[in-house]
């Protein structure tokens, strides 16, 4: 009674030790036709903070770690020298309008007596007319006349030139403001701060990086694939993306870039067999709005497998169905 019990105890080990290695087989031996595998590594977008104008660093906000939203201030550099130069700038805008007040004023006098001059002209005219005066008069009546002609286009010339300098001084104005804001540093997308490059009295050259920071919404994964199945993968095709650290979730992902040119090859390729070391470089990126849901848990460096279709027609395997890890609250 003990053999066929120890018979039957090994067959059904080698029904479960054989469905174990055809589940095995299926995950990592060879794959269906029509889709491609290759590991690779997370990256994540870098983008420097960077001084455009050179000053004294007056304070930074962020340490490194801390996730930043969009247009926020994570840096100022010191701006004394700069108020102190908006301040004069202000002040020069108001001289100017109050010399454009001068010279409006000087016109309106300058009218007035225009219109005096061409009054007393035609006195003067009338007069002479009836033999009642005399044409020296008339001339001298004539060139007074002329004379505030002149003045008036005089004035009317200087008030252009008042303005000018109004202008001018306005737009010193708006130059010190755009400096003023330059010397507030924003980060230009949402992320996590990677580095901390400056400390508050540091002075900092144009062009110093004060920061470094991660976009956390430009995540992807490169890979490289042979030619045979680059030359098949389409931009926009889906993926599947197994870290190692959590190898029981599957990533969806798209292909978002296939490099033009091989890597790792020999400059002149000549054989069938030189040709079959072609490798292309291949980007797959995650979708954002997954990434915005989990971004605490986005890290650069993160190894894994990527899995390609190289045949549009090709349906996923049960086992690269996507398994997205739950957000806790």
């Amino acid at each position: 009674m003990r053999a066929p019990f120890v018979l039957g105890f090994v067959a059904v080990f080698v029904l479960v030790g054989g469905g174990y290695m055809y589940w095995s087989q299926e995950q990592t031996g060879r794959l269906p036709a029509g889709l491609a595998r290759a590991n690779g590594r997370v990256e994540v977008q870098r983008v420097d903070i960077a001084s455009k104008l050179p000053g004294r660093l007056a304070e930074i906000r962020v340490k490194e770690g801390d996730f930043v939203h969009k247009d926020e201030i994570v840096a100022r550099l010191d701006t004394a020298e700069l108020l102190a130069q908006l301040a004069a700038a202000k002040a020069s805008v108001q001289r100017a309008i109050a010399g454009i007040g001068r010279v409006e004023a000087d016109i309106a006098i300058r009218e007035a007596e225009h219109d005096l001059s061409e009054l007393e002209l035609r006195r003067a005219s009338e007069l002479e007319q009836r033999a009642a005066g005399t044409k020296a008069e008339l001339d001298r009546r004539r060139a007074q006349h002329a004379v505030a002609e002149a003045q008036i286009l005089g004035a009317r010339a200087a008030l252009a030139d008042a303005k000018a300098g109004r202008d001018v001084a306005e737009a010193q104005v708006a130059q010190i403001e755009a400096t003023l804001a330059d010397m507030a540093l924003r980060t230009p997308v949402s992320g996590r701060v990677e580095y901390k490059l400056v400390q508050p009295g540091e002075v900092v050259a144009a062009g110093a990086r004060l920061a470094t920071m991660l976009d956390l919404t430009d995540v992807f994964m490169t890979i490289f694939l042979p030619t045979g199945e680059a030359g098949k993968v389409a931009l926009g095709s889906d993926a599947r993306v197994v870290l190692d650290a959590v190898p029981n979730h599957v990533f969806p992902a798209i292909v978002s870039f296939v490099a033009a040119e091989a890597q790792f090859t020999p400059k002149t390729v000549e054989t069938a067999n030189e040709r079959e070391k072609l490798m292309y470089r291949v980007k797959l990126a995650f979708d954002p709005d997954l990434l915005r849901t989990h971004r605490d848990y986005v890290k650069a460096g993160l190894t894994g497998n990527a899995y390609v279709k190289i045949s549009p027609d090709l349906s996923w395997p049960s086992y690269l169905t996507p398994r997205i890890p739950d957000v806790p609250h």
